[in-house]
């Protein structure tokens, strides 16, 4: 009840978390970009790629000419295919040769920072090798906890497939029961982002508590004295379960819970579901801070925090006496709820919303319970050939009529509302905005009105604020998407774009939602275009030579097409302020010395250090 106290304590925690996410991001070794030989080990399962298979590793060591050292972090390896490598296991111990280059993001505004993320997961380099630059390979005779449940993954999965699941049904069970999204089709993810049931393809807090409840129900005659037993039961399945999923934030967000509330009834004082959400919060941060920014994590507790404080007196504006209607009318509610919990976060992130989202929920989720149910007891009843073959029966025909359900609503006019999106703050204003009219509807607390009202009005400001400053400034782009030129002359509101692309490329399509920009014409940026703004001449050509630079005579030239033709540039009066490679360049290509010096700086290479952007 001290106010003081209070205030100081939440500082503490505050500081406490910032210097514990600096030693986390600080504690990986910084590689130096040569060829090194580096002891590391396998995270996990080799996941293929069209010419290669990504390995993730963790390092251990790194041996030079002053000896063997320790080294921290992970590091990401592409190996090109060979059957060899298939043969990995989480956990196997190599020994390779390889040049670690830094991971770096594309730079488009407005992107998703892949680089941070990677680095958040304790990944800052990545590396290409072959099957040669493996030195040594040793298995360990006992392995980790975690890499023990990846190899039991493996072999669930390799359950369904003996059970007759496969294809695309084996892809999508793999998914919804033990976590490995790696076999997916991009098209199966498309159709479940546009019919708005995305969750239930990643293992999540709606899979624990799922199996919780079947777990507490089929062990229902373990009762009174008995009771104790019940719930260490549950909760050493349930932990089992997300181990073998590879604890991710929502899983261990619901174990965590459902842990902290059964251990509330062990001893006789029941906890509060809120309180037990954000303990579960506290202690994921505290494992690793940089939680916080995964996500999943967002999305989950967003989701079930919604979900606590606002489904029961929802739920209970309308009794409905038939137990049909009663379900649907739960779900519903559910889904609404979660919805509004994750809207603003949906939109920034993935800049769409889908349409049909309460109708899905009702009907796929339903049936997801069931893949679930079906798929965990698979395992369990394995050696009972007849009765396991009778679940995969099932749960083939469950997984199609999923499938088939959520392909269906993906192809519904208008099932996803695309285009939009909003910078961070935004979006923290209207999480808060549809916080407090959500307690004010269901609740009927008019008081907080004028709480309501100061919010929209801050997030009106920001939003004219920025509106102002795009509509203020002009920009040169050049995107960085792989395998094209992509150029932007941004003027106020209004971008031009110059394209080798036919359709409009997602780096693209994310700057125009998040900012509100508007497309004026789209023009081919195969053929030489001379373009003046703010009194700055811009090039763009697949060649330039000294009789093209002294007719235009550019201050900026773009270069296009995978290797650029460079004639003879000596002899002119003025040349260009800024060179510029884009995307489209080959991975070999490099300008000569002689020709770079001539333009008196260092071209800027688009593919290597990510989009440029210039004001105008």
């Amino acid at each position: 009840m001290n106010i003081l106290f209070g205030f100081i304590m939440t500082l503490a925690l505050i500081l406490c978390g910032h210097l514990m996410y600096s030693h986390e991001k600080n504690r990986i070794t910084i590689l130096e970009q040569k060829k090194s030989k580096i002891i590391c080990t396998v995270s996990d399962f080799p996941e293929e790629r069209e010419n290669s298979y990504r390995v993730k590793v963790r390092l251990a060591a790194v041996s030079d000419s002053d000896g063997i050292k320790r080294i921290a972090g992970s590091m990401l390896l592409y190996i090109r295919k060979d059957s060899s490598v298939t043969d990995l296991l989480p956990g196997d111990i190599l020994k390779i040769v390889c040049i670690p280059a830094v991971i770096t993001a594309r730079g488009n505004p407005c992107e998703f920072d892949y680089r941070s993320y990677m680095e958040n997961h304790g990944i800052k380099f990545m590396s290409f090798i072959s099957k040669h630059d493996i030195l040594g390979r040793i298995v360990p005779e006992n392995r980790r906890i975690v890499h023990r449940a990846l190899i039991i993954r493996e072999r669930i999965i390799e359950m369904y497939r003996n059970r007759g699941i496969t294809g695309r049904n084996l892809a999508l069970v793999a998914a919804m029961t033990v976590g490995e999204k790696t076999m997916l089709e991009p098209e199966q993810k498309e159709n479940f982002r546009k019919a708005g049931v995305m969750h239930i393809m990643a293992v999540s807090g709606l899979h624990a508590m799922v199996l919780s409840l079947f777990v507490f129900n089929i062990l229902f005659f373990l009762k009174r004295r008995f009771n104790i037993l019940r719930i260490i039961l549950a909760i050493s399945i349930l932990w089992a379960f997300a181990f073998v999923t590879g604890l991710t934030p929502s899983v261990m967000r619901a174990t965590l819970m459902f842990s902290f509330i059964q251990a509330g009834s062990l001893m006789k004082r029941p906890a509060n579901s809120l309180n037990s959400v954000l303990s579960s919060a506290f202690v994921l941060i505290l494992i690793r801070p940089s939680v916080i920014f995964d996500t999943g994590f967002l999305l989950s507790y967003s989701a079930v925090i919604f979900i606590i404080a606002f489904y029961r007196n929802l739920y209970i504006r309308l009794q409905l006496k038939n137990w049909l209607a009663d379900k649907v009318w739960q779900s519903v509610v559910v889904a609404f709820v979660a919805q509004a919990g994750t809207f603003p976060l949906t939109v920034m992130l993935f800049n769409r919303f889908p349409a049909y989202f309460l109708i899905t929920n009702v009907i796929i989720v339903p049936l997801s319970s069931l893949i679930i149910i079906t798929g965990c007891m698979i395992p369990l009843l394995y050696p009972l050939v007849f009765l396991s073959g009778f679940l995969g029966t099932t749960l083939n025909y469950l997984t199609s009529i999923t499938e088939f359900l959520t392909e269906t609503a993906a192809s519904l006019p208008g099932s996803t509302i695309g285009g939009i999106g909003m910078p961070v703050i935004e979006c923290i204003l209207l999480t808060l905005i549809i916080t407090i009219l959500c307690y004010i509807l269901i609740n009927n607390q008019l008081r907080l009105v004028k709480y309501l009202l100061t919010l929209v009005l801050m997030s009106a400001l920001v939003t004219s604020l920025r509106d102002i400053s795009v509509r203020r400034t002009n920009e040169l782009i050049v995107y960085n998407s792989p395998g094209a030129t992509v150029v932007g002359i941004r003027t106020g509101k209004i971008l031009n774009l110059y394209s080798t692309e036919a359709n409009m490329p997602d780096e693209v399509m994310r700057h125009i939602s998040t900012l509100s920009l508007k497309v004026e014409k789209t023009l081919p940026a195969n053929e030489t275009t001379c373009i003046e703004i703010s009194g700055r001449r811009i090039l763009i050509s697949g060649s330039v030579g000294s009789k093209l630079l002294s007719s235009v005579s550019p201050e900026i030239v773009i270069l296009t097409g995978p290797r650029p033709l460079i004639k003879d540039c000596s002899g002119l009066h003025k040349y260009p302020e800024m060179l510029i490679l884009s995307s489209e360049t080959a991975s070999g290509f490099s300008l000569s010395d002689e020709f770079s010096f001539l333009f008196n700086k260092t071209p800027f290479n688009v593919r290597k250090s990510g989009a440029f952007i210039m004001s105008l």
